[in-house]
């Protein structure tokens, strides 16, 4: 009975210890998520919003003794102090004329309605526009100008002079310090996880480890050095991967199958807007593609809580307006030599409307809101016309006071919006919920896998920041918003030396639609905004909303013009610059 006695004192002394230690180690990993976190969004946002934008240099233009730089593929020449090439000459207009390249190396000029006209080599300038060559003379409204292209050495000495991306703030350590967070997201899990739950939960942290690795080796092959866009969705995708292990465990191998499918994607995607002409060629096949699934949606699809916005195949479920969303962006975004005919801008409007009409048939009115702020972006990108947008907004309110009187269950969100307190069992059962676990959760968290949020419906999709609250404190919270921020901040200010208005506009439209989700899903859950039951970008579990957001990075890294920073656009060093052949010039007039 002694040693009995003294066996067991032994087994709980050692239980005891154990958890002693358990409790330690779980209050080291919360703080070190906190400073690994602000370690990661501090270098990145160094090194994406500190480091100086050095344009790419393609062509000049000579107009007397003034030699103008051309540093995009699309360029706006007239008198406005915000065109590309500005000229201010009399008789030339604000906006006179539009210099395009191919990214053949087929320039071409374009009279966008100008008063005083456009000749090349005194043959006046038609709609379709004119190719120029090396030495050709511009004349704008009886201006002279020479074009002057550039060598590929010469573009080959410009662009060793740009300097390199990451060169300050090292993206090597910064991937580092995302490795040690996301072992410290694991520990939590390991101390809170069923046993049977471990092995889903090691993979899919150690798979997510193993990918963020493989892409930044992969990038340094090709020698590019700027991994900040990927390095902030590997964070995100990161508190996702946390969701999902807190939420579903038993669905994690297949969120692992999806992580690993949407990172392979982007990279596709990416290499895919390398080429410019063949995107363009893709823009009907993608719009076709997209109403199809916006057609097969609105007809097969099954209410769930007033939405129809999930399609069923095989025991699997998908939502087609994610994929839709890149399918829009895709359209939307335009070249320059398209931007200024109207019909291009009343044909992407009636496809904006097509898109709207379905998402308000199958309910899904958030993502409806969605495609509108993108949509607002879009047209004022194309088409820099305040009545435009303002025409839009007025449509928009119309629609939708019609859509809350068609929609009971529309207008009941609107009438419990700030008023959620009054019915904590019904109409405000999931904001109440939400509010009381974020505040439960403090400034470090439970712990992750600790909460009690995790088992109310939508916890981990339309109530997910509440729920990162309260696993892993409101610090992580707040670096999970400021993740998007960043990203939001460096596409608006790479979109004024990209390439191409496609880059440009695709980006700025990308991120307005990220910001929007990130709104609707902190403030609707925090009720500062209806409940829309819209997700959060890279967090929120849910395979279609993942691989659409990695998708939409693609479109950042387009933007992205700092030397040696994206896959998606090539080098200026490597650019072929030949001369086009024949059928590369049939294909500049068409």
């Amino acid at each position: 009975m002694t040693g009995r006695r003294n066996f067991t004192g032994k087994g709980a002394r050692c239980t005891e210890n154990y958890l002693e230690f358990a409790k330690a180690m779980l209050a080291a990993s919360k703080f070190a998520l906190v400073l690994l976190s602000a370690a990661v969004l501090i270098r990145c946002l160094r090194s994406l919003l500190s480091e100086k934008l050095e344009p790419e240099i393609w062509a000049y233009l000579r107009v007397g003794r003034e030699t103008l730089p051309v540093s995009h593929w699309e360029n706006t020449v007239g008198q406005s102090r915000s065109a590309d090439l500005r000229v201010d000459r009399p008789g030339i207009g604000r906006v006179h004329a539009v210099l395009t390249r191919s990214d053949r190396g087929l320039w071409r000029i374009f009279d966008v309605f100008s008063k005083g006209g456009v000749w090349v080599n005194g043959v006046k300038v038609g709609e379709q526009g004119a190719p120029l060559e090396h030495g050709d003379v511009v004349n704008l409204a009886g201006t002279n100008a020479r074009f002057l292209d550039t060598t590929p050495e010469k573009r080959g000495n410009l662009a060793h002079a740009r300097t390199s991306a990451g060169h300050s703030i090292s993206p090597a350590l910064t991937l580092v310090d995302l490795t040690l967070f996301q072992l410290c997201l694991l520990l939590q899990h390991v101390l809170s996880a069923r046993r049977e739950e471990l092995s889903a939960i090691a993979l899919g942290f150690l798979t997510l480890i193993l990918l963020q690795w493989c892409c930044y080796v992969a990038m340094r092959l090709i020698n590019r050095s700027g991994f900040e866009v990927e390095t902030l969705a590997f964070y995100l995708t990161s508190l996702g991967m946390s969701v999902a292990a807190s939420s579903t465990p038993e669905d994690l191998y297949k969120q692992i199958l999806l992580t690993a499918a949407a990172v392979a994607l982007f990279l596709f995607f990416g290499w895919w807007l390398r080429n410019l002409r063949r995107t363009a060629l893709m823009r009907v096949p993608m719009a076709l593609a997209a109403l199809a699934l916006l057609a097969v949606n609105t007809a097969f699809s099954e209410a769930v809580f007033g939405a129809r916005n999930w399609l069923e195949f095989g025991g699997y479920s998908f939502q087609p307006s994610e994929l839709v969303k890149v399918a829009y962006i895709y359209v939307g975004a335009a070249t320059m030599d398209r931007l200024y005919r109207r019909k291009n801008l009343f044909g992407f409007i009636a496809f904006s409307a097509v898109c709207v009409i379905a998402l308000a048939l199958i309910g899904d009115f958030g993502t409806a809101l969605i495609f509108f702020i993108s949509f607002l972006v879009i047209s004022f990108m194309r088409s820099g016309s305040i009545a435009t947008v303002f025409l839009a907004v007025t449509g928009a309110g119309l629609a939708g006071f019609l859509a809350v009187s068609v929609r009971p269950y529309i207008a009941q969100r609107f009438a419990s919006w700030g008023h959620v307190w009054e019915d904590v069992y019904d109409t405000g059962y999931q904001q109440t919920r939400a509010m009381s676990a974020a505040a439960s959760g403090g400034l470090f968290g439970k712990g992750a896998g600790s909460g009690w949020l995790k088992d109310i419906f939508a916890a981990n999709t339309d109530m997910v920041f509440a729920m990162v609250c309260e696993e892993l404190g409101l610090f992580v919270g707040v670096c999970m918003v400021l993740a998007v921020l960043v990203l939001a901040f460096f596409a608006v200010r790479s979109a004024r030396h990209g390439r191409s208005a496609y880059y440009a506009i695709a980006a700025c439209a990308a991120m307005s639609m990220q910001l929007t989700q990130l709104a609707l899903n902190v403030f609707g859950s925090m009720d500062i905004l209806p409940f829309t039951g819209v997700t959060f970008p890279f967090v929120s579990r849910g395979g279609s909303s993942l691989l659409s957001c990695w998708l939409l990075m693609a479109f950042i890294k387009g933007a992205d013009n700092r030397r040696d920073a994206s896959f998606a656009v090539r080098p200026a060093d490597q650019d072929s610059g030949r001369r086009p052949e024949p059928e590369d010039r049939k294909a500049g007039r068409a």
